[in-house]
C-alpha cells in the first residue's frame, strides 16, 4: 500500500468530511476558516463544495415573560415555534505550488445566522426574524523545509469579510389600523484579518500536524437603520423621537478570533486516523449596542442615546472531532467522523451542545479529478431559554421564557477538486 498515495485521498477529504459536522456549531459559525487545500501535494489545485444544513429547533412552553407592553400569551400568539432554518454553505479555493511555497486563494461564509420562528408566536417582543450572511476573501501562503524525517511550514496570511443582517421583533401589539408593531434593524459592515500557524508533515506515514490561529476581525464600521415606521410614537410614546421613523445608526462588533489544532496520521496500510480541536472566542460577543449616528458621546449599553441592541452573551466555543478514514482501492476511499461541540449559550439562545456523525465517500476517477460525498446527522441537546444577569449587572433576555427538547440537526455536502 502506498500511503503517500493514501494521503492524497484522504488527508485534505477527511478533515473537509469533519466540517459538516460543525457547520451549526455554536455562536454565530458557518463555515469558519478552512485552509486544507493549503496542503493539497499537486502542483495547482482547485476546489468548489457546498454543504446544505437543515436543523430543526423547536421552542416549546413559551411564555410572554413581560406583560407590561402586551401579554402575546393572552392575546392568542402561539406558545410554541420552529426557531431555525436550513441553510447552504459553499467555498471555493485554488492552491499553487512553486518549489518549497504554496500559495492559496479562498472565498468562504466563516459566520452566519438564520432563524425565522415567526410574527405569530409569544416571544415575537424578542425576535421574529434573524439574518446574519459573511462573505470572506482570503490568501494564505506556507513556506516548507526539511527538517528530520518530514517537512516543516510556516504559514501566513490574510483575508477581508463583508458582513451583513438584519434582525425584526415586535416592540408593542398594537391595533392593525395603525401598523404592524413590528421594528427592523439593518445592519452592515466589513474589516480584515490575518492569520498565521505552523505544521509539520511526514509523507510516508501520511502524519501531518498543523496550528492555525485566526485573528479577529474588528468591525468598528458596523452601520445601517432602525425602521419604526410601523409603530407610531401618538401611541406608544410621544417622547420617544425614534418611533415611526427610519433612523441611521452605527456600531461595532467583530468577528471572533481562533485557534485549531488538526492531526492525522496513517495507522495501517490503507487506514487513517484523523482530530481536531478548535476554540473560538465567542464570548467576546456580550451586549453590542447601536447609537443614532450623531449621538454625543461614546455609544455603549449604557449610553442614553443607545437605540437598540444585540444581546448575545456568548460565552467560548469549543469544537472537538475524531474520525477514522480507509481506502478500499485506487478510487474509492471513505470516512466516518464524530464531532462534538460546546454549546455558547449562557440562556438567551437555543445554542446548547451538538453531538454530530458524519460519513462521507470520496471517488477519484482519474488522478486530476476527485468528487466528495457526504452527510451529517446530529443532536442538538435539550436546554431552555431564560433571562440572564449579564457581567455590567444588567438583565437581559426579559421578553420571554421557553423550553426545547433534544433535536435534530442533519447535512449533506458535495465538493469537487480538479488537479494540474
Amino acid at each position: 500500500m502506498n500511503i503517500l498515495r493514501l494521503k492524497t485521498l484522504l488527508g485534505a477529504g477527511c478533515f473537509s468530511l469533519g466540517l459538516i459536522g460543525s457547520v451549526h456549531a455554536g455562536g454565530l459559525e458557518r463555515g469558519g476558516y478552512d485552509i486544507d487545500l493549503l496542503f493539497d501535494p499537486a502542483q495547482v489545485t482547485g476546489e468548489v463544495s457546498g454543504t446544505y444544513v437543515m436543523p430543526q429547533r423547536d421552542l416549546k412552553n413559551v411564555v410572554d415573560s413581560n406583560p407590561l407592553d402586551g401579554n402575546l400569551n393572552t392575546l392568542g400568539f402561539s406558545n410554541s415555534a420552529r426557531d431555525t432554518e436550513s441553510y447552504w454553505v459553499p467555498s471555493v479555493g485554488i492552491k499553487a505550488g512553486v518549489g518549497p511555497v504554496d500559495c492559496l486563494v479562498d472565498y468562504g461564509q466563516p459566520i452566519g445566522a438564520s432563524s425565522n420562528p415567526g410574527a405569530n408566536w409569544a416571544g415575537a417582543q424578542g425576535n421574529i426574524e434573524t439574518e446574519v450572511k459573511s462573505e470572506a476573501v482570503g490568501g494564505t501562503c506556507s513556506y516548507k523545509m526539511d527538517l528530520g524525517k518530514g517537512q516543516f511550514r510556516f504559514i501566513g496570511g490574510v483575508f477581508h469579510a463583508d458582513v451583513s443582517g438584519f434582525k425584526t421583533q415586535l416592540v408593542a401589539p398594537i391595533p392593525a389600523l395603525f401598523g404592524t408593531g413590528i421594528g427592523r434593524l439593518d445592519l452592515e459592515g466589513d474589516g480584515w484579518g490575518w492569520r498565521a500557524g505552523v505544521a509539520y508533515e511526514i509523507p510516508d506515514i501520511a502524519l501531518r500536524a498543523s496550528l492555525v490561529y485566526n485573528s479577529a476581525v474588528k468591525l468598528d464600521n458596523l452601520s445601517g437603520t432602525l425602521d419604526l415606521t410601523q409603530v407610531p410614537g401618538f401611541i406608544i410614546d410621544p417622547t420617544n423621537p425614534l418611533l415611526g421613523v427610519v433612523t441611521d445608526v452605527h456600531g461595532s462588533s467583530q468577528i471572533p478570533d481562533s485557534l485549531e489544532l488538526k492531526l492525522q496520521s496513517g495507522i495501517a496500510p490503507g487506514w487513517l486516523a484523523f482530530g481536531s480541536i478548535k476554540w473560538v472566542n465567542w464570548s467576546v460577543l456580550q451586549s453590542i449596542p447601536f447609537c443614532p449616528v450623531g449621538a454625543p458621546g461614546p455609544c455603549t449599553t449604557t449610553s442614553d442615546s443607545r437605540a437598540t441592541s444585540l444581546d448575545l452573551l456568548y460565552r467560548d466555543g469549543w469544537t472537538v472531532s475524531g474520525g477514522v478514514g480507509h481506502k478500499f482501492n485506487d478510487q474509492w476511499s471513505g470516512a466516518a467522523v464524530l464531532t462534538w461541540d460546546r454549546g455558547t449559550s449562557t440562556g438567551l439562545s437555543a445554542q446548547t451542545d451538538t453531538w454530530t456523525v458524519s460519513g462521507g465517500v470520496s471517488y477519484t476517477p482519474t488522478q486530476n479529478i476527485e468528487v466528495r460525498l457526504g452527510g451529517a446527522l446530529g443532536v442538538l441537546t435539550s436546554g431552555s431559554i431564560h433571562s440572564v444577569v449579564g457581567s455590567d449587572g444588567v438583565t437581559y433576555g426579559t421578553d420571554y421564557t421557553a423550553d426545547f427538547g433534544n433535536d435534530l440537526v442533519s447535512a449533506v455536502s458535495t465538493s469537487l477538486k480538479v488537479k494540474w
